[in-house]
């Protein structure tokens, strides 16, 4: 039965959406696992494969392009564990005073002058997390709102995570620093929204015969007369789409700049418009509509980068 891969069929709480699982990479240096950025749209291109069943070949793919928006790093937030669970709880959260001020935060009782005393203390502690925002107004997706987000810090030591995160607060982040051209990421994503939807369409049932009962386009039976219930895996109607989604192991195909690489159209990209800063190009599908949020990670299965991407055309015609 279609759809039923799938048990919890709610709508998305929230349009940004939550990253589980552990990344455990390892890392010449230390890297944020994850940045914020918004969907394009897709077009189509011409690469040259390197692989072993097809060398030297060109191939045409489909590719979403993900626009990412200015980004700055405005905390750290350092993680204990708990002696009495023995959970990884968070402890303490250092400012950037200039940002926390532009962002209307209240009540800051730790700022980036006191960097030197928790670096002498990092042995209390478990990780560490950047604290990153990002602006939708300096892009096209029509959002007032800014998205606050966290981003765990891959690295070999506390120390040297640390210390990475004390370099980049109170800076702009760019995809450079996060990714390489060719690495496997993780897309998560809210898809699209239908509605409420009956169970034909809902979980792929079919229709009744038009003479088995006065209705057509429902389930025949819910279950047994007793126990008295109906469990989850019978086809019901309901809300349909707008759930959370992860695309793994995607392919990084270009990191580029529009100032570097101008790929818009002249009338810009259907129910978009224009891109106007960094921007990613990704094999693939991504989950959602234009102008959704997608939260970019670094893959949990695999650290695998691709020697050479070789893009031959790029077509953005829709």
């Amino acid at each position: 039965m279609a759809g039923m891969q799938f048990w919890n069929s709610r709508r998305a709480r929230n349009r940004l959406p939550r990253l589980r699982g552990k990344v455990n990479l390892k890392l010449d240096k230390p890297s944020l696992s994850n940045v914020v950025g918004f969907k394009v749209g897709m077009l189509s291109l011409s690469l040259i494969q390197n692989t072993s069943n097809a060398l030297n070949v060109e191939a045409f793919k489909g590719a979403t392009i993900l626009e990412i928006p200015e980004t700055e790093v405005y905390g750290i937030r350092l993680y204990k564990k708990d002696q009495k669970t023995g959970y990884v709880v968070s402890s303490d959260t250092i400012y950037d005073k200039k940002i926390a001020e532009k962002l209307n935060m209240k009540k800051i009782k730790l700022d980036t002058q006191k960097l030197d005393e928790f670096k002498k203390k990092l042995n209390d502690y478990e990780r560490v997390s950047a604290l990153l925002v990002s602006y939708p107004k300096t892009i096209s997706a029509e959002q007032n709102h800014i998205e606050r987000y966290e981003s765990k810090i891959i690295g070999d030591s506390i120390e040297s995570n640390f210390d990475f995160v004390a370099s980049l607060i109170g800076k702009k982040l760019q995809p450079e620093d996060v990714f390489k051209v060719g690495e496997h990421i993780d897309l998560s994503s809210v898809s699209k929204g239908k509605g409420w939807q009956g169970p034909i369409k809902r979980k792929g049932v079919r229709r009744q015969f038009h003479k088995a009962t006065e209705k057509i386009r429902h389930v025949g039976a819910l279950g047994a007369f007793t126990p008295g219930k109906i469990l989850y895996t019978t086809p019901r109607a309901g809300q349909m789409g707008y759930n959370y989604r992860t695309e793994k192991n995607k392919v990084l195909l270009k990191i580029s700049d529009i100032s570097k690489d101008d790929i818009n159209p002249k009338s810009g990209f259907k129910n978009y418009g224009l891109i106007k800063g960094n921007y990613l190009i990704v094999s693939g599908s991504v989950p959602g509509t234009s102008k959704r949020v997608v939260r970019v990670r670094k893959s949990l299965s695999s650290n695998k980068v691709e020697k050479e991407v070789n893009i031959n055309y790029i077509s953005t015609k829709s």
